[in-house]
Order: structure tokens, then C-alpha cells, then sequence
């Protein structure tokens, strides 16, 4: 029922689709020469399909490298650069870089957490993160939309664990 469909695009293999017969005969057919290029088309298509059913799609950073489909929303997460580029582009951007945003990293000094992933994050880096600092051009702020923090539960055992990686970060 919602308006935005994220469909990812960080973690596809490319290198497995060096050696796929399948993607070879599409990459073939569509004269295409690098396999940056397939993914660009895979997502050229999804968005198409699900804007015809009134959706927006949103995609991780590496989708800019693909060549952006016009309505496209991105999702910086590597740091950055990838949401300025697209921004730039006319596209709406949220921001969420490692570097500020993943409180699934550790809040204090690493060696005295539990377990988690990444490196240290605490409060004062996070709260510090301007996203559409005055340094850029209005036309490129205009187009940050917002910010996402990402809080990975892969290393989180339980609910009293997800709390105190949460708060009060987000």
C-alpha cells in the first residue's frame, strides 16, 4: 500500500554474471559491454514496472553507477558522494553513510561491547551529521529528502540488546 518500494541493489554478484550463460545473451542482446550495464537495465525495468502501478523506487548508492532511471530515489550508504552525484542529477536523495548512520556499531569504546559490526559510533558523530550541509548548492540540497538510520540486527541476540544500540543514537 505504500508509495516507495526499496529494492536494494548493494549486494549483487557481479562476477557471477561474467560466467552466467543467461546474462551473457541478455548483456549480448542489448549491446551491452560491461556488466554494470546489466544491473542498469534490471533496474531501469523494475522501476518502470512498479511506477506503472504507481510506486517510487528507492535503491542503495551502487545504483547510480548503472545509470539512474528518472524517478529514482536513492539511499547513500558508502558514505556521500553517490547521494551528491544523484542529487546533483535531479534525483531526491536520504542519506544514510556508515560513517554517521549505522548504529549497529559500537557507542563506546569497542573492546567493551558485545559483539557488533563495524567500528565505533558514538552519540556526538551521529547527532554531528548534516546532511544537506550549506556548503552545497541549493539545487543539490533541495533534493536530500532525509536521512535513515540503519540499525543491522545481525549481531543483536536480544530486545534489551536492540535498545541499547538504538537509543539514544536514533
Amino acid at each position: 500500500p505504500y508509495k516507495y518500494i526499496h529494492i536494494g541493489g548493494d549486494e549483487a554478484v557481479k562476477k557471477d554474471w561474467e560466467v552466467c550463460v543467461n546474462c551473457q545473451k541478455r548483456m549480448q542482446e542489448e549491446g551491452m559491454k560491461h556488466k554494470n550495464e546489466l544491473q542498469g537495465y534490471l533496474v531501469r525495468h523494475i522501476e518502470q514496472f512498479l511506477r506503472e502501478r504507481g510506486k517510487t523506487v528507492i535503491g542503495w548508492d551502487e545504483i547510480v553507477e548503472t545509470g539512474l532511471p528518472e524517478q529514482a530515489v536513492v539511499m547513500s550508504w558508502r558514505g556521500t558522494p553517490g547521494g551528491v552525484k544523484a542529487s546533483a542529477e535531479g534525483h531526491d536523495v536520504i542519506m544514510s553513510p556508515h560513517g554517521y548512520c549505522y548504529i549497529d556499531a559500537p557507542q563506546d569504546a569497542p573492546c567493551t561491547e558485545p559483539e557488533s559490526i563495524g567500528g565505533y559510533l558514538p552519540l556526538e558523530r551521529v547527532y554531528s551529521y548534516d546532511p544537506a550541509p550549506k556548503s552545497l548548492d541549493e539545487s543539490v540540497r533541495r533534493h536530500i529528502i532525509g536521512v535513515q538510520a540503519n540499525l543491522w540486527a545481525e549481531f543483536i541476540p536480544t530486545d534489551e540488546h536492540y535498545e541499547y544500540m538504538l537509543w539514544p543514537r536514533a
